[in-house]
């Protein structure tokens, strides 16, 4: 195939007639272009017209020279154009140059002004200084003139001239370090460079300053305000107020700057110098708020959680208060050796059933009535080796201790520990022999063992009462509950009972119906059904109280057993229950 491929290309000539290109297509159709050119119009001046100008000339009609093809009337719109802009620029430079002359005015004012507000307040300064230099020159004469006329007899003439003969020497002499010292700090105000600022900041002075910062404008205003009232003599210096700075076991470092009256900034300041990387919102120890208070100069106060607790124990009460009350006894002694039975036969019950194994797991606290009509509270302790925390509190708040050693074990380690705890807590003894029934039985080799641990019975001509019984016939029960008696009628047990209760926690525990359940020994006081109370770190409302027999009682006195609903939480056995005022 040919490059042209039997097309014909576009052209000016070739054509039937000159000004017209025919395309032909296929199918036998063809189309005709009319092509036409336009060609650029130069208009040649005719010889004989142009005539050479002049400099004058050419300078003269270079304004009024008029393009070809331009009418006079469009020369004449164009002319009035030119004109209009020329007037309209002329006018503009004349405004900006008239709001520049009055900005400059203004800068000149404001400067005026400024110069003029800080020579007024220096020459108030100056005047206030010489004020002062008058007045501390006035008393100074005084002084030298009571001491002349103290010292010296009173010489004849005019007092004035008297007067003016004794200052002039020594006022001159007092005059002069006092003439110079306002110039000399004001050349070292003008050599340190720290003084009122002059002029506009420049770049260098504010990279010579220190750390590439300037002082703010506030820093200044005070500098000046000081500045001010130390020459004006009312500058006074602040004493420091010593305060007594109240720190409990834990207290956040935003509350113990406020309790210092401190900064937050400088107590977080001095905290990082001790390398502890804090907040204002973190929790420090006692200790190290100790060693802050102490910095900053202030005394410290420690306050513990039981503080409340010591308060409240300082309440004493008067004798004509008191009233009897029954006796806390508590039965301690080595496992199965039949306490739990001999406090069922003395209450006629049967609690050994309902204990796992037939072994005490916890402290029972009962309440028994005697045929002679005397009330006693009886605690009933574990005796295995693994409840020695619970004989130990068992101890603390009883009254008389119940030894129960069977006669045909005789004394073994948790008797010992029992007798410890008892010694410990001076409290009063009686040895009941339990197990007297049985064939091997021996009461007197266990009064011989009780001799190894100074424990002398009645029977050995001693001071401890010693009783035989037997929780399984019963023999020996009433002799055991009139020692009981005759022991609480020595000790003179006395309570009050009009006063706000008081009490220990024997137990406590969470009962999954009930909640908190704490049994409550009173000590003083009477407990009563919506009391507010704490107890170690709990506290709450008495919701109800319920006694050793199951049922709910709307008060307890001193020496009654209760257990008590309504805690927000469960105590620790040991704690103190105190009912605090609403």
């Amino acid at each position: 195939m040919s490059d042209s491929d039997g097309k014909k290309t576009l052209g000016l000539r070739g054509g039937p007639r000159a000004g017209n290109v025919k395309q032909s297509f296929s199918h036998g159709r063809s189309k005709s272009v009319v092509v036409e050119t336009k060609r650029k119009r130069v208009v040649v001046p005719k010889s004989g017209t142009i005539k050479p100008l002049d400099g004058a000339q050419v300078a003269g009609t270079t304004i009024n020279a008029r393009p070809s093809g331009v009418t006079d009337a469009e020369m004449e719109r164009r002319m009035k154009a030119l004109q209009a802009a020329k007037a309209r620029e002329a006018e503009e430079k004349s405004e900006r140059i008239a709001e520049e002359q009055s900005r400059q005015e203004e800068r000149d004012r404001k400067r005026a002004e400024q110069e003029a507000k800080e020579k007024e307040q220096r020459d108030a300064e100056s005047r206030a200084r010489k004020k002062a230099d008058e007045e501390n020159a006035r008393i100074e004469v005084e002084e030298l003139a009571k001491q002349a006329a103290l010292s010296a007899p009173v010489p004849k003439g005019d007092p004035e001239t008297v007067l003016k003969e004794q200052k002039s020497p020594q006022s001159a002499q007092k005059k002069k370090p006092r003439e110079d010292e306002p110039s000399e700090k004001r050349n070292i105000k003008g050599r340190e460079g720290f003084g009122r600022r002059s002029g506009k900041l420049t770049i260098s002075q504010a990279l010579e300053g220190e750390g590439g910062r300037q002082k703010s404008m506030a820093a200044m205003k005070r500098k000046q305000e000081r500045a001010r009232q130390k020459a004006m003599g009312q500058m006074q210096e602040r004493e420091k107020v010593v305060r007594d700075v109240q720190i409990p076991e834990a207290i956040v470092v935003s509350e113990l700057a406020n309790r210092m009256a401190e900064r937050v900034a400088e107590v977080v300041k001095s905290l990082m110098k001790m390398g502890m990387m804090v907040t204002q919102n973190e929790v420090i120890d006692a200790d190290t708020a100790e060693l802050i208070v102490e910095e900053f100069g202030h005394k410290v106060v420690r306050v513990s959680d039981a503080d409340v607790e010591d308060v409240i124990n300082e309440i004493k009460d008067s004798e004509s208060d008191l009233k009897s009350r029954p006796a806390v006894v508590t039965i301690m002694g080595h496992v199965d050796h039949g306490k739990t039975s001999l406090l069922d036969a003395i209450r006629n019950t049967k609690v050994t059933a309902g204990e796992a194994g037939g072994i005490t797991q916890h402290i029972g606290a009962y309440q028994v009535e005697t045929k002679r009509g005397d009330i006693i509270s009886f605690l009933d302790t574990p005796g295995h080796a693994a409840f020695t925390s619970m004989r130990s509190r068992g101890a603390q708040v009883t009254d008389i201790v119940v030894l129960v050693v069977a006669a045909d074990d005789a004394v073994m380690p948790q008797t010992i520990e029992a007798i410890n705890h008892a010694k410990a807590a001076n409290v009063p003894m009686i040895i009941a022999i339990n197990k007297i029934d049985r064939a091997e039985a021996n009461p007197d080799k266990v009064r011989t063992d009780l001799l190894q641990h100074e424990v002398i019975v009645e029977k050995l001509s001693g001071e401890v009462q010693d009783v035989e019984v037997s929780a399984i016939n019963g023999t020996g029960l009433d002799e055991l509950l009139e020692a009981i008696a005759l022991q609480a009628e020595i000790l003179e047990l006395n309570a009050n009972p009009d006063r706000a209760a008081q009490g220990a926690v024997i137990e406590a525990q969470l009962d999954v119906g009930r909640g908190p359940v704490a049994t409550v020994l009173v000590q003083r006081g009477t407990l009563r059904r919506g009391d507010i109370f704490v107890v170690g770190e709990q506290w709450g409302k008495v919701r109800a109280l319920i006694n050793d027999q199951g049922k709910r009682v709307d008060i307890a006195g001193p020496s009654v057993p209760v257990e008590v609903l309504g805690l927000n939480g469960t105590p620790e056995a040991g704690d103190v229950l105190n009912v605090v005022e609403t």
